[in-house]
This record gives structure tokens, sequence and C-alpha cells, in this order.
């Protein structure tokens, strides 16, 4: 029988498993992961979310990428940087191996570029680009397979969605692209079921949501759509439970809501306790079982607020530590311990 005692001392007895064959299932797995019951997944969960490029105040458009650890949602700035300083790019990761921010309006164009930076050691290489150079694009992933980038302007309102395998960083776009060329969609992924691109505006706001499934790369159009229109609304998922749409600009002005789709149905309800304060252009990640993180945009003046949405009960926090220097219209991805 494996003895936890001796990898765990620190544990109580009641917290320990029976499961005496787990090591032959972790072959590849060393000791010193197994400790303070990681091993089990009982311990502290890994990973990070990270909020890359955009426009940060008092620097103008930038190429930083902040992280903030799971589950101490402490702060930092990693020292590789994206290729080019951008905003209204689009991120999606492939949770345990890297995360990808595309495309994006660095100065007088927009861009096609691909950036990739690998979670082992936070490095960044530039991969395949996009087929057409495109801002105020949107990115979800299926978490193994592939990521898919929909929308923006390229050079006008596009309804492209582009997949990048991750077994080789190839990219093509679909057949099948978005229900209307529009910009700003707010994207969130059921990893392994299907992705989808919620609201844009296509000459005028919309709730439109799109979902493709990851089976055959089709497309449907659910029959309810976001709770009002608007662009630039951002997403994150409890993969397998729900997908999260935060904020965004409506004609009314910027948005608190947060609409919540159950991926049973498809069906959406409205968190009774929205953002704490209305803003566009943040960055959206997820802890997949745990909480969503919103982050950064702008209120009235460019944000570092990054609000927390517990999964469990939809309850809303604040983190202590927000987005330094405070930064709008970036994109944000995670590597999620519920994904790897």
């Amino acid at each position: 029988m494996f003895r936890q005692d001796r990898t765990n001392p620190s544990t109580a007895v009641s917290n320990w498993r029976g499961r005496h064959d787990t090591p032959k299932a972790w072959p590849s797995s060393a000791v010193s992961t197994w400790l303070n019951g990681g091993l089990f997944g009982d311990g502290a969960a890994t990973g990070a979310a990270y909020f890359g490029g955009g426009y940060a105040s008092g620097i103008g458009n930038t190429s930083a990428v902040q992280k903030f650890e799971f589950p101490s949602d402490t702060r930092s700035t990693l020292s590789a940087t994206l290729s080019v300083a951008a905003p209204y790019l689009g991120s999606a990761a492939n949770s345990g191996v890297a995360g990808f921010w595309a495309g994006g309006y660095p100065s007088s164009a927009n861009t096609t570029v691909v950036d990739k930076v690998l979670f082992a050691d936070e490095t960044r290489s530039t991969v395949t680009g996009l087929t057409a150079a495109t801002r105020y694009l949107s990115g979800c992933a299926n978490s193994g397979v592939a990521s898919y980038f929909g929308g923006g302007f390229a050079p006008s309102r596009t309804a492209t969605v582009d997949k990048g395998l991750f077994s080789d960083d190839s990219r093509a776009a679909l057949g099948t692209g978005l229900s209307s060329a529009r910009y700003a969609p707010g994207a969130a992924a059921n990893s392994g079921t299907a992705a989808y691109f919620a609201g844009g505006n296509s000459g005028s706001d919309v709730d439109t949501v799109d979902k493709f499934a990851f089976s055959d790369d089709s497309r449907t159009t659910l029959g309810t759509g976001l709770s009002s229109a608007r662009n630039r609304a951002c997403g994150a998922a409890n993969s397998g439970v729900a997908a999260y749409f935060a904020g965004g600009e409506a004609t009314s002005g910027n948005l608190t809501t947060v609409d919540k789709f159950a991926f049973s149905d498809d069906s959406r309800t409205t968190l009774g306790t929205g953002l704490s304060s209305a803003r566009q252009g943040m960055a959206g990640a997820a802890d997949s079982g745990v909480a969503a993180y919103f982050g950064g945009g702008v209120v009235f003046t460019y944000g570092t607020v990054v609000d927390k949405f517990a999964f469990s009960n939809d309850s809303r926090t604040t983190l202590a530590q927000g987005a330094d220097p405070a930064t709008d219209v970036w994109a944000g991805c995670a590597n999620s311990a519920g994904l790897a």
C-alpha cells in the first residue's frame, strides 16, 4: 500500500485516500509533486491567470503580461513580453502548456501576429499568424486540441473564426464563421464541447451568442442571447458547467452585468451581483472549477480592479492586488489545474 504518511507528513489522517494503485497511474510524476495532497488534487491548486497587451495608463500600448497566481491571487509581471505592444487583441490557452495572444492594433495597422507563452518557463515565441490582420477579436480554446479566434476588424467587421491546432501551431479559417460580421464579441469555451462568441457590434450592438461544436466546428445560434446588446464584454468559463460574460459597452453606457450560460441546456441567467464597477475592455480568465477573474478595463479612466467570482456560489470579491499599471483593451487566459 502507498504510505501517504511518508509523503504527506503534515496532513491529517482524515484527508488521506486509500488509492494504493495511484502511483502506478502517475508513472511520470515525481514524488515531490505528491506532497501536501498534490497527488490527489486535495492540496492547493496550481496555475495562474495571465493578462497581456492592451493600453496601459501612463505608458500607452503595452507588451507586458501580468500574472495572478492561483490560489493566492498575488500579482507579478513576466520577464518575457509579447512581441508587439498592442491593444484590441484576443487570447486563448492550452491549459498546462501555453497561452496565445493574437492580433491587435500596435500602431497604424492591424497585425496577424500570434505569440505563444509557455507556462512551464514563461518564455515567449511567435507562431503561425492569423489568416488576416485583425483587431477587436476574441479567443477561447478546446484545451489540448485547438484555439479559436473570432470576429474583429480585418480591415472591416469580420465573421472569420480562425482555428489554431495546438499539435503543430498551424492555423486555418473555419468554413463557417460567426452568424454576422462583428467586432468585439466576448468568448468562452466548454472545453471538449463547444466555443461561445457573445455580443459584439455589427453596425449596432447585438446580443447574439454563436456556439461552435468542437466535434465538427459547426455553428448554431442560441435561442437566448445576452441579457442586453453590447460589445467589448469579456468571457470566462467553468468548463463543464457554465460560461460567464461580463461588462461591456451598450448604448446606455458601460455595464456591470454578468450573464451566465449553463452548458447543460444553454439557458441564461444574470447574476444578482455584477461587477464592482461598470466597465468595458476588460480581460477575462478562469481557474476552472474555482473562479472567474475579470480585470482592468475602462470605468471613467483606465481600471486596476480585478473582480473574482467564485463558481461555488457566484459571489464576487475584489482582489487586494489589482492590475499595475491600470490597463484597458487587453486579453486574458489561464493555466488552470482544472483543465490540465
